[in-house]
């Protein structure tokens, strides 16, 4: 490191401490983020795969618990274990254990931007990640799509490196790729994308323009041989953390038709029009993306794609420099994944919530984008200090909507709707119910709970998990199965749940001035329904 730090630049010092202080800060501020909804049955998956393994393969619980064998359970495994170890809430566990392998991805798109176009362009697609809320607010409870964007980041960055010395990578390069192929396919079976990505680097590094078939096929069985390696690494990996997938040798495969195919009663919201799960329209994921990411990485990242399509109406795609060449298979792991659900027309909800790892390659791009819009400015001093202050003044203002946000950074909307305030009710909203902690907090400050010593039981209609409710709320304060005969009712204003139900709002949990949850006393109140949410 000091050698490094010797020959490292401005850009790289910069970096660096982005890197550390976003550390510090996930230490800091962890504890914030409350109990998603998945995350109970995550944990309890975990403890089954541990299980499994424990009574010799006999107890098979964990392939009959709900549809979670359909994913890996790498992070609740250590999760899990490390519950095991520590003396610490689980999920105070998970929080950390999540925030840092989101600093990990990260440091992983920083190092790909890096790799392709040096230190400045690493620098920002490194802030354009940080400060990016449904990543950065995903950080802290978003426990599998986090942990899985940064393996498909960090394999990504590994796999370019590799293929800058095919036919012959250095072995760090493919245990890399193989250990990061591993954990995201241990994680969820959309990793297995990675493989396709390999496949199209070897097809682009093959030496076509020699015309010597035999000297292509030496080519190809010797970089085949020295990647297979990464490929039974990361085969390995998945099996021991996603048991389901070592019972066939497609299970793989059946889990993402499986996904392709789920037809849950689950609702989602997007332009005020509600949808099930399964009727989405195609556009619905890249309309989130394009509306949740902010306007910075979406502009460069087009700036990037701009250059690269310049570059191939002058040099030819034969002639493309490997710079864009990197560029363009960054674009391609970026569109690749949308286009196909698109086209599939896949179901889908939360938002971009399961395609979070597609954010990771785009800042690369917007990294790669700005530092190629300074560079072209750099003979114009002037436009280029103009250019450079703008984009630090974009940073500027993404970073302080986050802070106001706090903790729900991944509420984040950009202008093109209006912001937090133009989705509200309109777009989805807090669906991991990331406000129970402060709606409970707010609720026993209007009782009094802290400093009341009677033993009265109030009941508490809650819309969301009741897992989470009871992890925060005192015990004088009772998860009611009906919300008509609670005393009180928590509700998040996602998909207008706060109205479901009438009652007197004594607490308003806002952000950017926008409701983001409501607590209501009911006691007195006639027991009937206002009406739907949505």
């Amino acid at each position: 490191m000091p050698g490094f730090w010797r020959r490292s630049g401005f850009a790289d010092r910069l970096a660096i401490g982005l890197l550390t202080g976003l550390c510090i800060l996930a230490i800091v501020v962890f504890r914030d983020y409350g109990i998603s909804n998945d995350e109970e049955v995550q944990h309890r998956y975990g403890e089954l795969i541990i299980n499994y393994y424990a009574s010799g393969f006999r107890d098979v619980a964990l392939f009959n618990y709900k549809n979670l064998y359909l994913y890996g359970g790498l992070f609740d495994i250590v999760a899990v274990l490390l519950a095991k170890l520590l003396p610490f809430d689980v999920f105070l566990i998970r929080h950390f254990l999540s925030a840092i392998i989101g600093v990990a991805g990260i440091v992983a798109t920083w190092a790909t931007a890096r790799l392709i176009a040096g230190p400045r362009a690493g620098l920002i697609a490194a802030v354009a990640l940080a400060t990016c809320g449904p990543y950065f607010g995903g950080m802290f409870n978003h426990t599998k799509d986090i942990p899985f964007a940064a393996a498909m980041i960090g394999a990504l960055y590994f796999l370019l490196r590799a293929a800058r010395d095919f036919p012959a990578p250095r072995w760090r390069d493919v245990i890399g790729f193989g250990l990061m192929l591993g954990a995201a396919t241990g994680l969820r079976a959309m990793g297995l994308l990675l493989i396709g990505y390999a496949g199209l680097l070897v097809v682009i590094a093959v030496p076509w323009a020699e015309r010597d078939i035999g000297k292509i096929g030496r080519y190809l069985g010797s970089t085949g041989l020295r990647v297979a390696p990464a490929f039974v690494l990361g085969y390995l990996i998945m099996i021991a953390a996603w048991p389901w997938a070592a019972l066939e040798p497609l299970n793989p495969l059946r889990a993402i038709f499986s996904f392709a195919h789920f037809h849950y009663e689950i609702r989602t919201i997007v332009a005020g029009e509600i949808y099930r799960m399964a009727d989405v329209p195609r556009w619905y994921v890249p309309f989130y993306l394009l509306i949740k990411t902010p306007m910075l990485t979406s502009i460069g990242a087009l700036c990037a794609l701009a250059f690269l399509i310049g570059a191939v109406a002058r040099d030819k795609i034969a002639n493309l420099p490997r710079r864009q060449i990197e560029v363009a298979i960054v674009t391609f792991v970026v569109l690749f994944p949308i286009a196909c659900e698109a086209a599939a027309q896949g179901p889908a909800f939360s938002g971009m919530r399961h395609f979070l790892f597609v954010v990771p390659p785009l800042a690369v791009l917007a990294g790669v984008g700005f530092d190629a819009v300074l560079m072209a400015l750099s003979p114009q001093r002037w436009l280029a200090v103009f250019a450079a202050c703008a984009l630090s003044a974009a940073v500027v203002w993404n970073t302080v909507t986050l802070v106001r946000l706090h903790p729900y950074e991944y509420l984040f909307y950009n202008p093109l709707v209006g912001g937090l305030d133009g989705a509200a009710r309109r777009y989805e909203m807090d669906y991991w119910v990331n406000m129970m902690p402060d709606a409970v907090n707010a609720l026993q400050n209007y009782l009094g709970l802290p400093g009341d010593t009677s033993q009265r039981v109030y009941t508490v209609g809650v819309c969301g998990e009741k897992f989470s409710f009871d992890n925060y709320a005192d015990k004088r304060l009772r998860a009611s199965p009906g919300w008509l005969e609670a005393d009180f009712f928590i509700a998040p204003t996602h998909m207008n749940c706060d109205q479901l139900v009438e009652g007197r709002t004594v607490a308003t949990i806002r952000r950017l001035g926008v409701p983001i949850g409501i607590v209501k006393d009911r006691r007195g109140i006639t027991q009937r329904a206002l009406g739907k949410a949505f």
